[in-house]
């Protein structure tokens, strides 16, 4: 999600420019072993960018954004700063109601942008209303009526108050208010006590994405930022171990902005799983029997792929600088049957070309999360074919010639030591289209 997150955040822009990733998130794959430096490998980047991962509150996606604006004012360079939450809930809990997964980025640099930092103003204090002991999947939470009323009644509207006070804005001329919480009309409640405009309250998105925990604040104020329109206020509020406020002003910039596809065509693009089962076995809230055939040892060969993580990561193919041929996996000796040249081969980027089907199979008797198992051969737009699994097919199946993008996805999880690998994978592009 972070990848594809950073993906869409970075169309149309030079990546080059980018100088530092920064991760947000309590659910980071890896506990040791930097995940922000796995985003940035996804996204091809220089390997001169700074990486960092940001976590332990659910206010962290707030909290990395004020650092990175400091980061940012005091040369840093432009920082990629991306939030992602896999928020998984107890079955029959009330949070298993309220709970989705998501991720947002954003680009924060001194140039002109679509919105420009008015201040920023925060808070630590250790009010407890849930927490998560280390190795635990699941979140202990606190009785909501008090964390209403002591957390975000007292806490948050205070640190709002403190806030505007302290940047010289009335509450009242605030167009957007951002609050990432799982509590239903929270941000009705806080916007109330802090005096703000009912109708300045944000989509909370609770119907259709759910809580996407420490991601919520950056996803909701993304979404907003789609459709605000220049010279208005947009508060983004954390709360978690204490309260972020930031408070950004569109600028004229964002008329112009490249219309990427955004949280807004992603819900849109939704695929809903209304099977209960289903979603507890894509969720891996349930012990699935995968059958013999899955019975792997899924080992990681660490050497292996630190030598070739361009091509597992990155996804960055070879061109022959002689013949123009693209390969992949990238190779000492070029493909092409015209020159059998050597040490030719420059990289080749293939993550965001377009691709299509040459051919393919389904099968149903390989392990697959949800069967058929689709895979293929497919080739990039400006030549360079490789063997693909094809995911996200969904009811419109497929054929030969259809259209492709290449998405960032978990290839395997090794059960044994704890590794998950990461692998590029193709999808249909249809959707997207229909959407144009």
């Amino acid at each position: 999600m972070a990848v594809e997150a950073a993906r869409d955040c970075l169309a149309g822009r030079d990546r080059a420019a980018i100088a530092r990733v920064v991760l947000a998130s309590t659910s980071h794959p890896f506990a040791d072993r930097q995940n922000s430096t796995i985003v940035k490998e996804a996204l091809f980047l220089s390997d001169a960018t700074a990486a960092l991962d940001v976590s332990g509150s659910k206010r962290s996606a707030t909290s990395a954004l004020i650092d990175t604006f400091h980061a940012v004012a005091g040369g840093a360079g432009d920082t990629l700063c991306v939030a992602a939450e896999r928020n998984v809930a107890k079955p029959g809990s009330e949070g298993e109601y309220n709970s989705g997964h998501g991720a947002a980025s954003v680009v924060v640099s001194k140039g002109d942008g679509c919105a420009k930092l008015i201040g920023t103003h925060s808070v630590s204090i250790d009010l407890v209303d849930h927490f998560r002991k280390e190795g635990e999947t699941f979140d202990y939470n606190w009785e909501a009526r008090w964390v209403r009323e002591e957390g975000y009644g007292k806490i948050v509207v205070s640190t709002i108050i403190a806030a505007l006070q302290k940047l010289g804005v009335d509450a009242r001329k605030i167009d957007h208010f951002v609050l990432g919480s799982s509590m239903p009309k929270i941000s009705e409640y806080v916007a109330q006590g802090s005096g703000i405009r009912p109708e300045a309250v944000a989509d909370t998105l609770g119907g259709v994405l759910g809580d996407a925990g420490a991601a919520q604040p950056l996803i909701l104020l993304s979404h907003v930022l789609e459709r605000a329109t220049p010279g208005q206020l947009i508060m983004v509020v954390g709360f978690g171990g204490g309260c972020d406020v930031i408070l950004l002003e569109t600028t004229a910039a964002i008329v112009g902005a490249a219309k990427a596809r955004g949280i807004g065509g992603y819900l849109e693009d939704r695929a809903p799983v209304d099977n209960y089962v289903k979603y507890l076995a894509f969720s891996g809230l349930i012990d699935l029997d995968k059958g013999m055939r899955a019975e792997l040892d899924q080992k990681p060969i660490l050497t292996a792929q630190y030598r070739e993580r361009k091509s597992v990561l990155g996804l960055v193919g070879g061109k022959c600088t002689q013949t123009g041929a693209v390969q992949f996996p990238k190779s000492p000796v070029s493909i092409s049957r015209e020159a059998r040249a050597i040490h030719t081969q420059e990289d080749y980027p293939l993550a965001e070309l377009p691709a299509k089907i040459v051919t393919f199979t389904s099968d149903y008797l390989m392990f697959s999360p949800s069967p058929p198992a689709y895979y293929g051969n497919i080739e990039f737009e400006g030549g360079g074919r490789m063997l693909a699994e094809i995911v996200d097919v969904g009811e419109e199946g497929l054929d030969i010639g259809t259209q492709l993008r290449m998405v960032f996805r978990i290839k395997a999880i090794d059960d044994r030591r704890g590794f998950s690998q990461y692998f590029w994978k193709a999808a249909p592009e249809r959707r997207l289209s229909n959407r144009a």
